[in-house]
């Protein structure tokens, strides 16, 4: 699904796509050192941050030609004295709001501020069922801690939870201890990151990223969980679960719809430049957080300028460029494959996902 207004997908317009999400890095300071941190995050602020009037010029600019959910993350949003200034202004604009934090810095009076401004739910990184997986991999001892006690607060506050996990090699063991924790935390739901090769990221990429045949196993068996467990749960950067789901769906004889799979059919696996964009701490708007490929810069051009015209998203919304196997893949509109794994294996974003094993019936 491409978010087509009009058109079809053989007569793709640039104007028939509009924005779902947008990740918004407020900043890449953060008080946490995470092996694995796509912003690379740092202790201290950077200077080149967009100014508190920049990002209501940013605010201003998504809202009037679109209505996303704005996920404001970073780093670690909350590190910014202006974050409850920017949320609040982007609520006041009619936009759909939502936080992503480690959780760490949240205490009673901080949940109740994000409650009382508008803010409906907050994700928090849960990266191991126990205190000595999540803080070895975030790097501070108490972060694990810390981020149950601030999802409690939030709860408290009236403001649903999300946990999110990043799967590699480091907790692959303990998923099924995450998805219990995550039911008895009350949690309302639970998404899954399978590991990209990006900012820190690309160091660990050798030691921790899951072989193609793991990676399927766990997908599987995250589809077969969805089906039992009382909360929401959704894969994400793992766009070959919405093959999968279909896959098992055929198995059972079933039809893939939003009664029968909520939102897993009503969207699919890789959004970046067709229902989702970014925007760094500096400005720059790339496909996704995890693609660092420049698409433009919200300091030299408008943003409906750049969803609509950049050569970059126009070239990832054109399927016919999908090379190797995701090219004649019969499941290439529900999945497209990791566009930035592709990215990070050749350097060529509409290279096939290396980190797929399924083979496309005009193959065999």
């Amino acid at each position: 699904m491409g978010y087509l207004i009009q058109g079809n997908m053989g007569s793709f317009s640039q104007k028939a796509y509009i924005p779902r999400l947008v990740f918004w890095e407020l900043t890449e300071g953060c008080n946490l050192k995470c092996v694995h941190c796509r912003a690379t995050a740092k202790p201290i602020r950077n200077q080149d941050e967009l100014t508190t009037e920049e990002a209501f010029r940013v605010i201003d600019e998504i809202a009037s030609f679109s209505d996303p959910i704005l996920v404001l993350t970073g780093g670690e949003p909350l590190y910014r004295p202006d974050f409850f200034e920017i949320a609040t202004y982007a609520i006041n604009r009619g936009l759909k709001v939502a936080l992503a934090t480690n959780g760490t810095l949240i205490d009673q009076i901080t949940a109740r501020k994000i409650k009382e401004i508008g803010i409906k739910r907050v994700s928090i990184s849960i990266d191991g069922a126990n205190k000595q997986t999540h803080d070895g991999f975030r790097g501070i001892d108490g972060a694990f801690d810390l981020a149950l006690q601030g999802a409690k607060f939030l709860q408290d506050a009236g403001v649903d939870v999300q946990f999110n996990t990043t799967i590699s090699k480091h907790n692959v063991r303990e998923i099924e201890d995450i998805l219990r924790l995550a039911v008895e935390k009350k949690a309302v739901a639970l998404h899954l990151f399978m590991l990209v090769p990006v900012g820190c990221g690309i160091q660990i990429a050798d030691n921790e990223m899951l072989p193609a045949e793991q990676y399927e196993e766990v997908l599987s068996w995250f589809y077969e969980q969805s089906r039992e467990v009382p909360l929401e749960i959704k894969a994400t950067c793992a766009p070959h679960y919405y093959r999968i789901i279909r896959q098992k769906a055929k198995e059972r004889g079933e039809r893939i719809t939003f009664q029968t799979h909520g939102m897993a059919a009503m969207t699919k696996g890789c959004l970046a430049g067709t229902g989702v964009f970014f925007i760094s701490y500096k400005g720059k708007v790339q496909p996704c957080g995890y693609l660092p490929v420049e698409a433009g810069d919200v300091k030299q051009q408008r943003i409906e300028e750049i969803w609509n015209d950049s050569p970059v998203f126009l070239r990832l919304r054109d399927q016919s460029q999908l090379e190797g196997k995701c090219g004649i893949c019969e499941y290439q509109h529900v999945c497209m494959g990791c566009r930035a794994r592709a990215f990070y294996e050749t350097g060529n974003y509409m290279a096939e996902e290396p980190y797929c094993i399924y083979e496309p019936s005009i193959v065999r």
